[in-house]
Parts: C-alpha cells; structure tokens; sequence
C-alpha cells in the first residue's frame, strides 16, 4: 500500500483531469484547507479572502479553510461562517473569482465541537460535544491570547438532529452561493471526531459506547448532506490515529472500518486521507480496503512521491497545504520544476493582509 518513492516519478501525470464524483477537474493537484484567520466581521469572507483564493485557482480543486456550519460551531478567532446572508454573499465573491480564472472550488464544514471557547464566538453560543468532557491545551482568542479550552455541554439526543440539519443547511446554502462540493471535516479532534473517539464521547445512549453507536453521527451526517445536495458533491478528511486536539480512540482500525464500510455505498466524491505512517500504523492499509471510491491523500508530498501515488494506483489526487501559502503558483512551481518560496510562520494567522495575498509568483 506503500507509494513508491522515486524521484524519477514523472510529474506530468498530476496535471491530467480526473472526476471526483460529479467535480472535474483539470488536474490532479489540490489546495488542501488552511485555516488563515482573515474572516471579517460577523465572520464574513473578506475581500482579501476573495483575492487569496483566486491567486490559487491553478489548483484542481481549491478546498477553503473550515468553516463553521452554525455559530455554534465556531472554535477559532476570525473564521468564516456560512449561515447569515452576509456570509453567503462573501463566499459567492470568493466562488466567482475562482470560476473567473477557471478553477473549481469547495467549501470545507467545520464544526469544532469542545475545540473552542466563547471568547471566539461573537454570539456567546455554548461550547456543545458529544459529552461534556474538556479538552487538554489551550486555544488562542484576539481578547485574551492563549486561554483554555472550555468545557462543553454535551448535546441531547434532540440535539443532535438539529447539528445534522445545519451541515445540511450550510451544504445547501454553499451550492447556492456557486461552490461545487463540500467536504466535511472528520479529523483534528473536531465534532465528528469526538463522537468518533473512545476519550471524548463518553454518552451511554445510542450514539456512545460501541463503535457502531460512535459511528452513528458521522453516517448519518454524511448521508444527510449527501441528500441535500447529491452524493458526488460531498467529500469528508480522516485521519485515523490522529491525536490532534486530545483524541484518543482505544481501536481505530475498528472504528474507521466500521465508517467507512457504512458510508462507501452513498457513492461520495471522495474521501481525502491525511496520511499517518507510524511504527506499527499506516492508516492508509487501514483504509484502503474499506474504501473504493475516489482518494485525495495529503501529508509530506512532494511532486515526485504524489506523481509515484497516482501512477501506482494509490490516490486519484494529492493535496498540498503549506507549499500553497508562499507560492500562489504552486501548480505552476511544479510544473516547471521551480523552486518554492518559504512562507513567514508568523503571519499564518495574523489579522492583516501582510503574509496573505502579498506573496509573488514566478512572473512577479
């Protein structure tokens, strides 16, 4: 299951088309999700949010930073919202200025759960999780810098139809404002995650307990929005072992299995795997024969190694993150075996414009 690593992988063969689900695309290089902390007040996508993607649109697919489906779902400073109509009509900017330089886009829905405190979120809304269980570390607000994650209230089973409803919502509401998919957040300790998790879902009802019932959520989200806006325009990020945000699962290999050979039948665009190679775990072997449909893998690529995957039957496509940031022509860079530029680590998420939009390409 391994990709060979060769550097002799030639990379032309990233920039062949390739369909994900009912999304084409005319390569095979995907923008993976940053967040950037630039959404404005009210947490509507700003301009320069407008502007960042569009440099970016060589990408196959552009997939935004997470986005929280409801204010509910909100854990960082400055992220976007897709639920107020300021909001959609920010995204529709940023979807037009895609569509404009030919690329295609879509909208990551990322609720955070128990990641988070109401110091971010400009309504005040509860911090809700699966149980009411905190989470270790801290999380960094405008107001008071590095603080605590709260602790959450855990959801009541009512509760957690009406969480379902606003994905679906949000989905909707995303092909509305132009995008063509979106890709549900399923790693880094978010809401699914937790419910994933053997540490953070401690409920004793039927979506606790056995991996079938932590399971429960996460195929019921996904079918969901996949009835919303038809299945081959919605994808979902894993990363089984992943301990990211204070996760821990006693048996991932079970729980992934048990996901996945739920939700392959729904005919999903794909399924992006943030690849985690350890001593003793590959989650790649873990979910590839759970999974049939499109694969977009992610996690210490290089040109060469996501030409090897792809040749090799590995992955339909590759994702980049950070190589993005500095090189809004990173397609481009790799097309032409062109040196990357490094980006500054400390305008990641910094509130202004410098370390966003200011970066040069190749032509200046």
């Amino acid at each position: 299951m391994t990709p060979p690593r060769t550097a002799e992988a030639d990379v032309g063969i990233l920039f062949t088309p390739v369909a994900l689900g009912e999304i084409m695309l005319a390569n095979r290089i995907i923008m993976a999700p940053m967040t950037r902390s630039r959404a404005g007040a009210g947490d509507v996508p700003s301009a320069a949010m407008a502007d960042y993607y569009a440099q970016r649109a060589g990408a196959g697919l552009i997939i935004t930073e997470g986005t929280q489906p409801s204010a509910a779902g909100k854990g960082y400073c400055r992220t976007p919202g897709i639920e107020t109509a300021g909001q959609r009509a920010g995204w529709q900017r940023v979807v037009g200025g895609v569509h404009a330089r030919g690329g295609r886009i879509a909208l990551q829905l990322m609720h955070c759960g128990r990641v988070a405190s109401r110091i971010n979120k400009e309504d005040d809304s509860e911090v809700v999780a699966p149980s009411a269980v905190r989470a270790g570390g801290t999380i960094f607000t405008d107001r008071d810098g590095p603080v605590e994650m709260e602790m959450p209230r855990a959801l009541d089973r009512g509760e957690i139809a009406r969480v379902i409803e606003e994905y679906a919502e949000a989905a909707r509401a995303a092909r509305a404002a132009g995008f063509d998919g979106v890709e549900l957040h399923f790693a880094s300790g978010y809401l699914p995650m937790q419910f994933l998790s053997t540490n953070s879902n401690r409920r004793t009802d039927d979506y606790g307990g056995s991996v079938e019932n932590r399971c429960r959520f996460g195929i019921e989200l996904l079918t969901a929005v996949a009835e919303a806006i038809g299945p081959g325009r919605v994808g979902f990020r894993i990363c089984p072992g992943f301990t990211f945000n204070d996760v821990e699962d006693e048996d991932p290999a079970a729980t992934y299995k048990t996901l996945l050979s739920a939700v392959a039948p729904l005919g999903l665009a794909y399924l992006h795997l943030i690849r985690l190679d350890t001593p003793g775990f590959d989650n790649l072997e873990l979910v590839r024969p759970h999974w049939d449909g499109p694969l977009i893998l992610n996690n210490d690529f290089d040109g060469a190694k996501a030409a090897a995957a792809i040749v090799g039957g590995i992955a339909d496509a590759v994702s980049f993150g950070r190589a993005f940031i500095a090189n809004p022509d990173f397609h481009e860079r790799l097309r032409r075996g062109a040196p990357l530029a490094d980006f500054d680590p400390a305008t990641l998420y910094a509130p202004g414009p410098e370390g966003y939009c200011d970066y040069p390409t190749l032509e200046g």
